[in-house]
């Protein structure tokens, strides 16, 4: 899978250094070999003796050092791999590379380098959230450095929430995809995601209080082990995942419409919040009370069902996924689902108030297919999108 490929990793300073021993094995036994970069921050929570051992290389460490820049300068140690991974991506390193800065072996490494940046972020729940933060990763992403997680759970220092390094063995799979080798490679996905804003008047539309957090992050996952990703998201909080071609709608109507644009597809997953109605006597004025105390009428019609148009269609993609987001009989009404619109799989979940998934963080979801009802336990949204990715690999190879 990755044999022969040259993989040179820089290991920021956080408690998810740990971590990358783990990776570095696992890159191993995928077939590439590693040359590791260790930074002095990194070497307070991991020995350079433990790192060259597991990589079976030399530990570059330092900038200044005249024997390695003698026998590999810095220019070639950076272009003499295929992909630079950076596991754990620390703030500070993103503020670095985002910033330009070359003021040790790490960043001018980053700076220097002809190839492809994988960066692997891993810092506190605040530090993730903070603005600055934000700006950098756009920045890079921008540039077009690929980005695996983080993912949700619990911290070292006690707080929960994004900040998470991405496990070694997700990472290691979006390194297989930066190369060209992830199972996905060459198939095509079509994602939706979001909810859809049906209007009532030019200022007020009918909406759901979908995020479009899960579907982005499957849209990612599948990104990450190879595929090529069509993203027809409607107007969600969430931004789209870099990396895939990305179709903004706002209506039922406009999303059917990008949906069957976007086919042939390999595999369909559609996660939207479509609403199931649209206001047929929309208003082209805003709409005002006129003191009498009676209230609009709205008329509604059905909006176009997205998912059993695809299921059924004459270009069906080889799987179709749908979502099935239930208050009451989570399982009953996912089964009847599945069996009227003609998917695959239905990804079901129970989005009543008091569970926190609908506008969350995390899902808690059961996988109907043929085999039956699979419980998945309650984990963060990226975790459940790399195994959903996973699962459509296995499926169509």
């Amino acid at each position: 899978m990755l044999a022969g490929k040259r993989i040179l990793l820089i290991i920021g300073g956080g408690i998810a250094a740990y971590k990358a021993l783990e990776l570095i094995r696992l890159i191993q036994k995928a077939g590439a070999s590693v040359v590791p970069v260790l930074t002095r921050a990194g070497a307070e929570f991991v020995t350079p003796l433990s790192v060259g051992a597991l990589a079976g290389a030399k530990v570059y460490q330092d900038l200044f050092d005249l024997t390695d820049e003698a026998e590999m300068g810095h220019i070639q140690l950076s272009r003499a791999a295929d992909l630079v991974v950076v596991a754990p991506a620390t703030a500070d390193l993103l503020a670095k590379m985002a910033g330009g800065r070359a003021d040790d072996l790490a960043s001018t490494l980053l700076l220097a380098t002809d190839k492809r940046v994988l960066v692997a972020p891993a810092m506190n729940v605040r530090m993730w959230e903070h603005a600055a933060t934000r700006r950098n990763l756009a920045v890079l992403r921008g540039d077009g450095v690929l980005t695996v997680g983080p993912d949700d759970g619990e911290m070292a220092c006690g707080e929960y929430g994004p900040g998470r390094m991405a496990e070694p063995a997700a990472i290691v799979e979006a390194i297989k995809a930066a190369l060209g080798g992830g199972p996905l490679s060459g198939r095509h996905v079509v994602v939706t995601s979001g909810p859809t804003h049906e209007p009532v008047d030019p200022v007020r539309y009918i909406a759901n209080r979908s995020s479009g957090a899960q579907g982005t992050a499957i849209a990612a996952a599948l990104r990450d082990l190879g595929a090529r990703v069509t993203f027809v998201t409607g107007p969600a909080v969430v931004a789209p995942p870099v990396g895939v071609m990305v179709v903004r709608v706002e209506t039922a109507r406009e999303m059917a419409a990008a949906v069957e644009a976007a086919l042939p597809a390999d595999a369909a997953v559609m996660t939207a919040a479509v609403a199931d109605w649209r206001v047929v006597n929309a208003s082209a004025q805003k709409m005002k009370k006129d003191g009498s105390g009676k209230a609009p009428v709205l008329e509604f019609a059905e909006n176009p069902d997205i998912l059993a148009l695809v299921a059924t269609g004459s270009s069906r993609p080889r799987l179709v996924v749908g979502f099935a987001a239930e208050t009451t009989d989570v399982v009953a009404h996912a089964m009847a689902k599945r069996a009227r619109k003609g998917c695959d799989w239905i990804v079901a979940n129970d989005v009543s108030p008091g569970t926190g998934i609908m506008g969350g963080t995390e899902n808690e979801v059961v996988l109907i297919s043929d085999a039956g009802a699979e419980a998945w336990p309650r984990m963060g949204k990226g975790e459940v999108a790399r195994r959903l990715a996973l699962k459509i690999a296995e499926a169509l190879a």
